[in-house]
């Protein structure tokens, strides 16, 4: 559903679903309901103000009704906010698209505590584009590819690619050489297909039984010595870098993938054990890389193909 508010300072205006009935006669109510005990003076000031409004963007006032509308929407307060220490390169741009190097730590969309921090805000903001869209997402600590929609009346025609897994992704990451003790030897390039699954109330996504729904096939390109010392002789450990294809998109599948390979990506906070939460560390960065992504423009017909610049840090690092 379209919003009657524009973006404002690169975020868009909250939508809220108000409920057919209750115990409130009045939409402020229900919103003094929802959030009276954080801040009721400034509820009544938006509403005072005309900064709440309906569809068709029709302020509301004090005593609107609850049943007079649907949806509503507003802007909401936003706190401050500590600029993370990384930067958005431009790969590409036209009038239909936009194509970035997204870095590690910066997630792709507002969420929690990143909202003028994400990588669509951002560029909002950066290239006074307020109608520009994700056409996929990155996970915060995952780097690279990231395309961006800047025409809504050419939008639907990528967003079909998309639905339709017409887009080819490749990414990058860096893990043992070796799977983990307890896991069989692996033949590459495999491919692993499993089911799974991811809950709003559990962090983590899970592989459970069931009709495989997640593939990725999986190529090691190279090895080398890691740059940190490992064990209690302060020998290195055999690294390497892989060639991942994922053939669908469920959450953190990568990462799961590897994992249940015995070769957690190096850094994963998540995969295979879940690490206690800690401030971010920017010198240890998620050895994951999206490299590149490639599809037939359907607007040119032509086939087109964009590429990261960036590198993960343990291959530079081994690099003489």
């Amino acid at each position: 559903m379209q919003s009657p508010l524009p973006v404002r300072d690169g975020v868009n205006a909250t939508r809220l679903r108000l409920p057919e009935e209750g115990p409130w006669d009045t939409a402020m109510d229900y919103m003094m309901h929802r959030w009276g005990h954080i801040d009721p003076q400034g509820i009544e000031d938006r509403f005072d103000a005309g900064e709440i409004v309906g569809e068709g963007g029709v302020p509301l006032s004090r005593d609107t009704r609850l049943e007079d509308h649907t949806f509503i929407w507003y802007y909401r307060t936003l706190p401050p906010e500590t600029r993370l220490p990384v930067e958005i390169s431009i790969l590409h741009q036209d009038e239909h698209l936009l194509v970035v190097d997204k870095p590690h730590f910066l997630p792709t969309t507002p969420g929690g505590t990143y909202i003028q921090e994400s990588a669509l805000v951002r560029l909002r903001n950066q290239l006074d584009l307020p109608d520009l869209i994700p056409m996929h997402r990155l996970d915060r600590m995952t780097a690279g590819v990231l395309l961006f929609s800047t025409n809504p009346e050419t939008r639907g025609r990528y967003q079909v690619l998309f639905e339709k897994r017409q887009v080819q992704k490749e990414y990058e990451c860096v893990s043992a050489a070796e799977p983990a003790p307890g896991h069989p030897a692996v033949e590459f390039p495999v491919v692993v297909r499993n089911r799974m699954t991811k809950s709003r109330s559990y962090l983590l996504a899970e592989v459970v039984d069931g009709e495989p729904n997640a593939e990725t096939r999986i190529e090691r390109l190279e090895t080398f010595d890691g740059g940190t010392p490992h064990g209690a002789d302060g020998g290195t450990e055999r690294l390497a870098r892989y060639r991942l294809e994922p053939h669908t998109g469920k959450t953190h599948q990568l990462r799961v993938h590897m994992a249940s390979l015995g070769l957690g990506i190096v850094n994963d906070a998540f995969y295979p054990d879940l690490l206690d939460k800690a401030p971010d560390d920017y010198t240890k960065t998620l050895q994951l890389l999206a490299r590149g992504i490639k599809f037939t423009d359907p607007i040119s017909g032509k086939p087109v193909e964009y590429r990261s610049s960036l590198e993960l840090s343990e291959v530079v690092r081994a690099r003489p």
